[in-house]
């Protein structure tokens, strides 16, 4: 990939305390963990670790409290092959994000419990300052809508004073149907990312039905994507088909955590290469299938 096919993801980066269990524990018992470890989390910061691990050139933009945590997000970041240079420190907040997280060894199951006290997300201002030039591919998690859609707004302007073959593509995300000014991106991407969840929260039932349903909502030209966990995923384009691929599950289910994260950067590193839709859906599933055969995300490369 040419110096200018970087990808930069906007979101979350966070903390993440990963406690395995053999079953989900009762309330108010005392349970012994199988092992615990540290790990860096949040859906941006983990679709840039994949993408760094399918060789996609990649950066993060996120916010981060200062001290020993934000040192080892920074250095665990860098440590896998992401550029970490446009990450906002905010000196004067007490902690950064933070997800205890839950592990089922028996069933693959992970139960989030997240912390976010004070810092603040990645403001239009912040992006403003951004050099995009190096930049092919931006994707945003959908977390603040209103201040996301200024920064696409900036990536928009400059794609009008370019050759459309120099154009950067925006992708979003849209997970958590509880957010609702993040809804609105819907029809600011170039590819739409939905969940199950949103998906389920509008009134569908399945991946195809909800790529089907939802297509107009979305930017003329564009292509909207639905992961629906073990029963696959489903995308749409100008065309009007309906791609689906199966899901690929592992033989062993071990870690099921950053599996949609995986998901997208599947998807993003296929089609910035110039794959197919279909191609690029089926790709998506096989690395969220290999994911969560492994802890962490070691070996996805061997994918491409």
């Amino acid at each position: 990939m040419s110096p200018r096919g970087r990808v930069l993801c906007v979101g979350l980066v966070c903390l993440d305390i990963i406690s395995v269990v053999d079953s989900y524990p009762e309330e108010d018992t005392d349970t012994r963990c199988v092992s615990q470890r540290w790990q860096r989390g949040g859906n941006a910061s983990n679709t840039c670790t994949v993408l760094s691990q399918l060789g996609v050139p990649c950066a993060f933009m996120g916010t981060l409290a200062a001290g020993r945590v934000a040192d080892f997000v920074r250095e665990e970041l860098q440590a896998s092959g992401v550029d970490a240079g446009l990450v906002v420190v905010h000196a004067n907040c007490r902690a950064p994000p933070s997800s205890v997280v839950i592990a089922n060894r028996r069933t693959g199951s992970r139960t989030i419990l997240h912390s976010n006290r004070d810092l603040p997300e990645i403001l239009a201002d912040d992006f403003s300052k951004v050099d995009l030039g190096p930049f092919r591919w931006i994707h945003w998690e959908g977390r603040n809508g209103d201040e996301q859609l200024r920064m696409i707004a900036r990536v928009n302007e400059m794609n009008r004073r370019r050759d459309p073959g120099e154009a950067i593509t925006v992708s979003v995300e849209i997970e958590k149907p509880e957010k609702l000014d993040t809804h609105q991106l819907i029809g600011h991407g170039d590819v739409v990312f939905i969940s199950k969840d949103f998906a389920k929260h509008a009134g569908y039932n399945s991946a195809e039905a909800a790529v089907r349903g939802l297509y107009g909502r979305v930017k003329r030209g564009g292509v909207l994507v639905c992961a629906w966990g073990e029963q696959g995923a489903a995308a749409t384009g100008p065309s009007g088909e309906v791609a689906c691929s199966p899901a690929f599950p592992p033989p062993t289910l071990v870690d099921t955590l950053g599996a949609g994260d995986t998901f997208i950067a599947g998807v993003i590193a296929a089609l910035s290469r110039g794959q197919s839709l279909q191609e690029a859906l089926t790709f998506g599933c096989r690395v969220a299938g290999k994911k969560c055969g492994v802890q962490g995300y070691e070996g996805l490369g061997e994918l491409c």
